[in-house]
């Protein structure tokens, strides 16, 4: 099939290069967000789908909005059979889902429907689920409700960041992506409707979400830190400065600490909860580098007010 990409970040590059690489499908353009501005002289910036295109050669499409008459021109013009989709980042309206004949193919992250929305492995990692996995399905003008065509499970370890299992589901979804575009080449995949149970959704997690609650039992805590790493970055304030932390380790039989009070061992610094303590990964203080919170330790002189809030 004559097949228009469409992604974004780094994680839907594992998807493009599996169907660039597929001896059945021919990617013959590209759509993804304009260049954004990065780094520290926030020069403008194509995305990591936009330049991994132009190193195959393929046409690059950045539309404003998904709706600009120049961009369905465009893409009528091409005629493509089929649009599969990985984090685009963009609405699609009727007018561009109504162009290729196998409509528009979305990779989403989670056991649908539970966690539709822009943070399903987040959420997943938030509400301590033990399994996630990505669905493939067919894009409605509604969000993440359209009919199912494949599906894979994946487990959810106990020290998993979004990061580590978004990068897991990344790779094991562009093959579950690719293999749905063969089903459909060859007709023999017909997507089914979602179940009426089980909905939920997955909203963007903001910085404000994600400050860390000392009052909290430890387990949520942990959760959090882990959900947000390494986006948008888990964070407190330590002496009326904001502090990014990396992930925690659940300190059991460390005795009792009241929420935020810190207490240094010879090895690590912990941190109480409102169960039991959690002891400190990396850390990175105001306009410093990441460091271990051993070593961030050591440069302080901690007394009976210091606390993380």
């Amino acid at each position: 099939m004559r097949l228009v990409f469409a992604g974004t970040p780094e994680t839907a590059v594992p998807a493009l290069e599996a169907l660039l690489d597929s001896p059945r499908h021919e990617v013959v353009a590209v759509v993804t967000r304009p260049d954004a501005p990065a780094g520290r002289g926030r020069r403008m910036v194509a995305s990591p789908v936009a330049e991994r295109a132009a190193e195959a050669g393929v046409e690059v499409l950045k539309p404003v909005k998904a709706r600009d008459p120049e961009f369905l021109d465009r893409l009528r013009e091409i005629a493509p059979d089929c649009c599969p989709v990985v984090a685009y980042g963009a609405l699609l309206p009727r007018a561009a889902l109504d162009i290729p004949r196998h409509g528009w193919v979305n990779l989403h992250f989670s056991l649908l429907p539970a966690w539709r929305g822009a943070a399903p492995v987040q959420h997943a990692v938030l509400h301590g689920d033990d399994v996630t996995g990505a669905c493939t399905f067919e894009i409605e003008e509604d969000l993440d409700t359209g009919p199912v065509y494949g599906v894979l499970t994946e487990p959810i370890r106990p020290d998993d960041t979004s990061g580590e299992l978004l990068a897991r589901l990344a790779h094991a979804g562009a093959r579950l992506l690719a293999d749905t575009m063969d089903g459909i080449e060859q007709g023999v995949l017909e997507p089914r409707p979602q179940p009426a149970e089980g909905v939920s959704y997955a909203s963007k997690l903001t910085p404000d979400d994600a400050r860390v609650d000392w009052t909290a039992p430890a387990l949520r805590v942990d959760r959090l830190v882990r959900a947000c790493t390494p986006a948008p970055g888990a964070w407190t304030t330590f002496r009326d400065e904001r502090l990014k932390l990396g992930p925690v380790r659940l300190a059991v039989g460390a005795g009792d600490l009241a929420p935020g009070e810190l207490k240094a061992t010879k090895k690590e610094l912990l941190v109480g909860t409102a169960t039991h303590p959690v002891a400190l990964g990396e850390v990175q203080p105001q306009g410093r580098r990441r460091m271990p919170a051993a070593d961030w330790m050591r440069g302080l002189t901690l007394d009976d007010k210091d606390t993380l809030v």
